[in-house]
């Protein structure tokens, strides 16, 4: 598959200007026209027409050659490549303005039933317009993401359910993917301390919720649920095999992984693929491993996690284990920005920076929040190649802030002994809600209607070349390299 190149600068110039013309509209059907201009899979409108009309035995399902729904510009977006034309910054104009062109997820976080209901229903009219499938997130689990970096949510399963309820009313007839819940099963409530006084969630009450999310949305007609499979890096194949089947992933089509997250793509595929065989094992009867999830081999043995040569010991295992047992569960796969992996941030360690081993431990440990050295992955494309693997997906909008990154959320910690910069903050108050990776006081994980924020003046200690993205939190590129893996924007 093709990666995003940042090359011929001719071209990407008049993909500046169309684009930008379509960014400071709004206007999606431009935005649809200047991804077909620009290469991307113009040949599956035709196949994405027949899907869209599929009988209803295969309306769940997705059509190898689907086209996907290209939404409204990202917050910012249009004035930030304003900004740099105006600085004839032509490249990087170019580089925004073509990511801005391709098909990613409409997130939905908040809102009343009435108002999300209407929000999901002009989408659907939008993707319409476009003769394309739109990519849904539904963010509103209760007691979301621990109550840290993206908290908030429904204040209760009643509440949950009406929104739900909407939210399926909205999509209607019409063809849809839907990501329930982002780290809905990643983090369970007593992954979160849970419950206590300041957080009452229980397990059993996130179950029952996304079992109702499933059952209200897979109700649809021709909509695709896929639910929280976290990522290689996280949870074990069984571990998540055990929650999806109890959320209800097999009344859904399946399940998604790598959100918001940055593993390579190989990574990816083997665990996806690993948690389908062990939901086939544990599923089967016959099998000596029946309901016996803890059992089923994982990215973290025999496979040593850190040594991708060894993953070929699981999928072994999974070959002499399967039995009569099939996989069938589906899966899709965040590339929005994994295209050059997760940061180790074993560059902090070296000239000029220093930083002890301590902090490259804690940097290490937070490298999914707004690492630097990034970079889109995969485009959109539900041509896969890989049985199960039913697309790659931007779901994270690309230059979107994981959050306020810094030392007092535990994610960040800098020796300033060692290395600093004129302007950064001197006193610890101050150090401590400092980001020096980045060199800026982080913005507040994104979502619909937020201000791009302006950067801080103050340089930052990554060894990047130039800035790319500065809506919602900085995003960087460098040349890229031919190959599958795209170093652009992220």
């Amino acid at each position: 598959m093709r990666t995003i190149l940042a090359s011929r600068v001719t071209r990407r110039v008049s993909i500046a200007v169309a684009v930008s013309a379509a960014l400071i509209t709004s206007s999606a059907a431009a935005a649809s026209a200047a991804t077909t201009a620009s290469g991307t899979r113009a040949a599956g409108s035709a196949a994405s027409a027949t899907a869209a009309t599929a009988g209803s035995a295969a309306a769940h399902g997705l059509t190898p050659g689907t086209r996907f729904f290209v939404p409204p510009p990202s917050s910012g977006a249009p004035q930030q490549v304003l900004q740099l034309l105006k600085g004839h910054d032509l490249k990087d104009a170019a580089l925004i303005a073509e990511m801005e062109a391709f098909p990613r997820a409409v997130w939905f976080t908040s809102g009343t039933p009435a108002q999300v209901e209407q929000q999901v229903r002009q989408t659907m009219a939008r993707a319409a317009i476009q003769r394309a499938v739109p990519v849904l997130v539904a963010y509103d689990i209760p007691g979301r993401d621990c109550a840290q970096y993206s908290a908030g949510g429904a204040l209760t399963q009643a509440d949950y359910q009406a929104w739900i309820a909407g939210f399926a009313a909205g999509i209607g007839k019409g063809k849809a993917i839907v990501i329930l819940e982002p780290d809905g099963l990643g983090l369970l409530p007593s992954n979160c301390g849970g419950p206590n006084s300041t957080y009452p969630f229980t397990d059993d009450q996130r179950y029952a919720e996304i079992q109702y999310a499933v059952t209200a949305l897979e109700a649809q007609p021709s909509t695709s649920v896929y639910l929280d499979g976290t990522h290689s890096a996280w949870q074990s194949v069984g571990t998540m095999t055990q929650r999806l089947l109890t959320a209800g992933v097999q009344q859904a089509q399946g399940f998604f992984i790598n959100v918001s997250n940055y593993q390579p793509t190989p990574n990816l595929i083997d665990y996806g693929t690993w948690i389908s065989d062990c939901i086939a094992i544990v599923t089967d009867p016959s099998n000596a491993l029946y309901n016996n999830p803890g059992a089923c081999a994982s990215q973290y043995y025999p496979a040593n996690p850190s040594d991708f040569s060894t993953w070929g010991l699981t999928t072994a295992w999974y070959a002499a284990n399967m039995g009569s047992a099939v996989a069938t569960t589906h899966f899709v796969i965040d590339t929005s920005r994994n295209g050059d992996g997760p940061n180790n941030m074993q560059g902090y360690a070296q000239p000029p920076y220093n930083q002890p081993a301590s902090v490259i431990g804690t940097l290490a440990g937070g490298n999914w929040c707004n690492p630097p050295n990034s970079g889109l992955g995969l485009r959109p494309a539900s041509s896969t190649g890989v049985p199960l693997l039913d697309a790659y997906l931007w779901v994270k909008t690309p230059g979107q802030s994981d959050g306020q990154c810094d030392a007092a959320g535990g994610v960040r910690a800098w020796d300033y002994t060692a290395y600093t910069q004129p302007g950064w903050p001197t006193d610890a108050a101050s150090q401590a809600l400092f980001d020096p990776l980045w060199g800026i006081d982080d913005p507040a994980a994104c979502g619909p209607g937020t201000t791009p924020p302006t950067p801080s003046p103050a340089g930052r200690p990554t060894p990047q070349t130039r800035r790319c993205s500065t809506r919602c939190g900085e995003s960087t590129t460098r040349r890229p390299a031919p190959g599958s893996r795209s170093r652009h924007c992220s």
